[in-house]
Parts: structure tokens; C-alpha cells; sequence
């Protein structure tokens, strides 16, 4: 039987401006815990079905981590302008946090088939897939949105910017020629008056 999928807690997620949190800081630690207590469930002699909860959250900390390497792989361009330090800082952790997960992984995968078969090993990769495009289709997809929304914003207003600085410049250009056009204008016409008055004297 296939064990069902139960919702993982907030174990891995937090509130931002950008929504859904990816932080891996959070996110590792999340999965550590998960990690060492489906560890401790298994050491106890339970089944893949009677530790589900923790398998979740530890899956959903995995896959998390997974779509944060993806998002430091391409980053949006004002975070890679302006984040300078802190986004080259945050692709290390989640390098840290990744290469972790990838060998706790493996260690549990080996861990179940040894204690509960290759049948429980199928069941979690199964559950692995389930729960990945779960919060593809529900967390991963709204912050893409949100992050999309964001740059959108801000491409506005970096361009309205721009354009409301390239229009007063050429406004002020047009102000300074039409002031030089009118002190050229009554330079020549204060002359041409003195050339007057010069010659009916």
C-alpha cells in the first residue's frame, strides 16, 4: 500500500515580501530535525506509514532546498545589481545545506532497505515525487508569480524613472536654449539702438 501523503507543517516555510520564505538557513535546520526523527522512528522498529509526518516534513525540506539552488542559479537581475555579497553568501549556503541533504539521502535510503525493505525504499521515492510536485504546482508556483510581479514593478519604475529624467533634462535643455536665443536677441537689439543713437549725434 501506498502510503498517504500528510501535508507538512510550517517546518520549512515563512512569511516575506516575496512570499512563500526560502531561506536555507531555516530550511536546513528543518530538515535536520526532520531527518534525525525519522531516524529515531525507524531505530524504534516502526513502518514507513507510522512515521509518514516526519518523512513529509524532511521531503518537503529537501525539495525546498532543491528549489532554492535553482533560484541561486539564476537569480533576478536587480538581486544580482543590488544583493552584491548576500546573494553570493546565500548560494553558498545553499550549496552547504544541498550537499547535506543529498547525503542524508542517501544514508536513509540505505538505512530503510536494509531495516524495512526495498519496498519501503520504492514507497518513500514514490512519496519523494508526490510531495515535490505538490509544492511545485502550489508554493514554488506562487513565488515565481510574486517574484515575476516584483521584477515587473520594478522595471516600471526604473524605466518611468529614467524617462521622467531624460524629459527634464531635455525641458531644461530647451529652457536654457530659448534663454540664450532672447539674451542674444536684446544684446543685438541694445546695439543696434546704440548704433542709432551714435549716428544722429
Amino acid at each position: 500500500k501506498e502510503p498517504d501523503i500528510v501535508l507538512p507543517a510550517k517546518i520549512c516555510q515563512s512569511k516575506t515580501s516575496e512570499g512563500v520564505l526560502m531561506d536555507p538557513i531555516t530550511i536546513a535546520a528543518g530538515a535536520a530535525t526532520a531527518y534525525s526523527a525519522v531516524r529515531k522512528a525507524i531505530m524504534a522498529g516502526q513502518e514507513l506509514e507510522q512515521m509518514i509526518g516526519s518523512v513529509s516534513k524532511w521531503v518537503s525540506c529537501v525539495s525546498d532546498l532543491d528549489q532554492l539552488e535553482r533560484e541561486a542559479k539564476n537569480p533576478p537581475i536587480f538581486k544580482k545589481l543590488f544583493g552584491g555579497q548576500s546573494v553570493e553568501a546565500e548560494a553558498i549556503q545553499v550549496f552547504a545545506a544541498k550537499r547535506k541533504a543529498e547525503s542524508d539521502r542517501r544514508e536513509l535510503l540505505n538505512y530503510i532497505g536494509l531495516t524495512l525493505g526495498k519496498s519501503a525504499v520504492d514507497d518513500l521515492i514514490r512519496l519523494e515525487g508526490r510531495i515535490r510536485k505538490r509544492r511545485q504546482e502550489t508554493l514554488y508556483a506562487q513565488r515565481e508569480s510574486r517574484r515575476k510581479f516584483i521584477e515587473i514593478v520594478a522595471w516600471t519604475i526604473t524605466i518611468g524613472a529614467a524617462l521622467a529624467v531624460l524629459t527634464a533634462f531635455v525641458l531644461l535643455l530647451k529652457a536654457h536654449t530659448a534663454q540664450a536665443t532672447n539674451d542674444l536677441t536684446v544684446c543685438r537689439l541694445v546695439k543696434c539702438m546704440k548704433i542709432e543713437d551714435d549716428g544722429t549725434k
